[in-house]
């Protein structure tokens, strides 16, 4: 058995570029183990062939003709495989990142941001039309929970064992062979997500992988909470990791999660575990309005925020979302109005959609786009389809009134002008938007005399300024 053992040891130097230590540790855990083989099997998929434009076959043959192996890695194999057209193209080589490039400057190809360099990733564009990112099979020497030190290989095992989960650690050979060294394709087909080999160990890889099992389960299982118990226990015990993971990964993950399948269950687990703490969540998350939530607007592609504001009790705690996660500015106030809307009840229902289109309407036309679109995720909120389709099919009318039509009509000042405008909108709104421009225009004298005094008052200040520096320029 031993003998064997160090064969496979002694064959595996001639095909990799790992120092003789890592490589030792790997193979002899690797056949001491002894749990998985290489399965293949041979593709014969639309989807498979769809990829194959010019520029790919350009690719293949560039890469052939030098004699490196070049396969389809990750994600888009899982895709393929379940019938899904991928929209992402991943590449993995036995080529180095400079044999790569003496390759494509040898070839005439040209190449783009090479940053990825470093971690064995070259991207090359093919008859100035298509883009392929290609990385050299590599192994994660020296992990922090966030960052990799790497060392290239040509072994394709050890590349696929450096991978979070099973169902992303097949490769497609560009002649239709998939290469399964874990078991991914077995799991797809059990819709089973599993972490490739021990969960712990791939886990401090990089802590993120804890929320991209969970975003994973969500794409993958047919039924909810069949997790294994070893790696429940696997993400509790290293859910600490993930607060020295920045807000921008973590949000990428999340927003996926919250509106993917099984968004309740999985959130209710992700609390059990201890999660919230360490990605902005609220502690005492309500789990209960999240239920009931994606219950009712679940299938109404809602947007991420409109799922989270249903863990949130409070405006404030919005503030530290933001502080962990980063949202955007458009995010924060899609949580905020959901907050603010959610409890409106019985004062609106006698006229729901006008109340919302005249809320609408009373926004400054440059915002009426978005705050409609915020309007429509109160609704998925609520479960009201019946408003949100009128809503949805509603074209926003024009306000035929301008600041330059009231200066024209002798307002120039600012706060005048808004006053006057206000007013019109809102005759404008209780006309159901019939009143027509040279009707509201016919208004505008009479409004003028109901202006405020203490507006009056600083915009005869304001025109006397004016006035003065007039003259002084003269």
């Amino acid at each position: 058995m031993l003998a064997g053992v160090f064969r496979s040891i002694a064959s595996g130097l001639k095909h990799t570029r790992l120092k003789p230590q890592p490589l030792l540790q790997h193979y002899i855990a690797q056949h001491l183990q002894g749990i998985h083989t290489n399965r293949t099997m041979k593709l014969d998929k639309p989807e498979f062939h769809n990829l194959f434009t010019p520029e790919l076959n350009h690719l293949s043959e560039l890469f052939a003709k030098y004699d490196y192996e070049l396969r389809i890695a990750g994600g888009a194999v899982r895709d393929i495989l379940m019938g899904i057209q991928p929209q992402d193209l991943d590449f993995a080589t036995t080529a180095t990142p400079q044999e790569m490039k003496a390759l494509f400057e040898k070839e005439g190809v040209r190449m783009l941001n090479t940053k990825g360099e470093e971690h064995g990733t070259i991207t090359a564009r093919i008859n100035n039309k298509e883009n392929f990112e290609v990385t050299t099979l590599r192994v994660d020497v020296v992990t922090d929970g966030r960052h990799a030190e790497v060392e290239f290989t040509t072994d394709w095992r050890i590349d696929a064992e450096r991978r979070d989960l099973t169902i992303n650690s097949m490769f497609l050979g560009l002649d239709g062979t998939l290469y399964d060294y874990f078991d991914g394709w077995t799991d797809l087909q059990n819709r089973r997500v599993a972490f490739v080999g021990d969960a712990t160990k791939r886990i401090q890889e990089d802590y993120l992988r804890i929320l991209r099992y969970f975003r994973f389960y969500g794409r993958i299982a047919e039924l909810p909470n069949q997790h294994k118990d070893s790696t429940l226990e696997a993400i509790r015990e290293n859910a600490g990791g993930l607060g020295g993971i920045s807000g921008e990964r973590i949000w990428t993950e999340l927003k996926k999660i919250v509106v993917g399948n099984h968004a309740a269950p999985l959130m209710r687990c992700m609390y059990n575990l201890g999660l919230p703490q360490y990605i902005g969540f609220p502690l005492d998350g309500n789990l209960d309005e999240f239920d009931e939530v994606y219950s009712r607007a679940g299938q109404l592609q809602p947007r991420p925020m409109t799922m989270v504001a249903a863990l949130l009790q409070e405006p404030g705690q919005i503030d530290d979302i933001i502080a962990r996660l980063k949202i955007s500015v458009e995010e924060r106030k899609t949580g905020l109005l959901v907050m603010q809307l959610r409890g409106e009840g019985e004062q609106q229902t006698a006229q729901p959609l006008k109340h919302y289109q005249d809320l609408i309407l009373k926004t400054p036309g440059s915002e009426q786009r978005q705050l409609l679109d915020r309007v429509c995720e109160v609704l998925k909120y609520k479960g009201d389809t019946a408003v949100l389709s009128e809503l949805q099919a509603w074209t926003i009318p024009r306000f035929p009134v301008t600041g330059k039509h009231l200066m024209e009509k002798g307002i120039f000042f600012g706060l005048e002008v808004g006053w006057v405008k206000d007013k019109l909108v809102a005759l404008w709104i209780d006309s159901n938007c019939s009143l027509t421009f040279e009707e509201l225009m016919g208004r505008v004298d009479d409004l003028r005399k109901e202006v405020p005094r203490e507006i009056q008052e600083k915009a005869a200040k304001k025109k006397t300024r004016v006035a003065k520096k007039m003259k002084t320029d003269k």
